[in-house]
């Protein structure tokens, strides 16, 4: 169909993203021409029929829906990123538009919402939920450096053996400690373990 808006929907759990590719197939002007359920699978798909809208999931295995949407930006310049995820977390709002999102909404958002998101995400308008970025403002920007996201997302990941830790990441001890005792400090926390947890929750990670 003339004017048909090509929708890749990528999403790790087959039913959430059979649901999604659902609601967008019933849409005259809109057509599913991709499904993915893995980061590394939403690129190759993308790379192999170019859609106009990538619909992308946040949290995914081989590759988060953010690194996708980064490569994706670059990659296929005429394809827009809507991300979509359970967690309306506001780190991850500040992330994806700073990776090129074009939108953003949570998958409690009813199918109106959601496909008048991709329709307005293909002509090239930005889509942010309400809440979210009213949130995202609260909180603010994150205050973690590259370095110290690494470090907690290692120690979110089950990392507690500080010798361990720094081995896997490539740093002395003393500079792990550090990164920790910094990212401790911006979290207002009090332990390593804390720290991530908090820094999960806000999406820094």
């Amino acid at each position: 169909m003339s004017g048909t808006i090509r929708v890749l929907v990528a999403d790790d759990q087959a039913l959430v993203r059979g649901a999604l590719a659902t609601v967008l197939e019933l849409e005259p002007d809109i057509e599913v021409v991709a499904r993915a359920g893995s980061g590394a699978t939403a690129l190759a798909e993308a790379r192999r029929v170019r859609p106009d809208v990538a619909v992308l999931d946040v949290q995914m295995p081989d590759g988060d829906g953010i690194g996708v949407c980064a490569e994706l930006v670059t990659a296929l310049p005429g394809c827009r990123v809507l991300m979509c995820t359970t967690f309306g977390r506001p780190g991850y709002l500040s992330r994806a538009l700073a990776a090129g999102a074009t939108g953003f909404v949570v998958k409690d958002a009813s199918p109106e919402d959601l496909v008048d998101a991709v329709r307005r995400v293909h002509r090239g308008l930005r889509v942010v939920d309400p809440a979210l970025a009213v949130e995202s403002l609260a909180h603010g920007t994150s205050p973690l450096t590259p370095r110290e996201r690494e470090v907690l997302a290692a120690v979110a990941g089950g990392g507690d053996d500080v010798a361990a830790l720094a081995r896997s990441l490539g740093m002395s001890r003393g500079t792990l400690r550090n990164h920790l005792s910094s990212a401790i400090g911006k979290t207002g926390t009090r332990t390593r373990a804390e720290a991530a947890r908090v820094a999960e929750r806000n999406g820094w990670l």
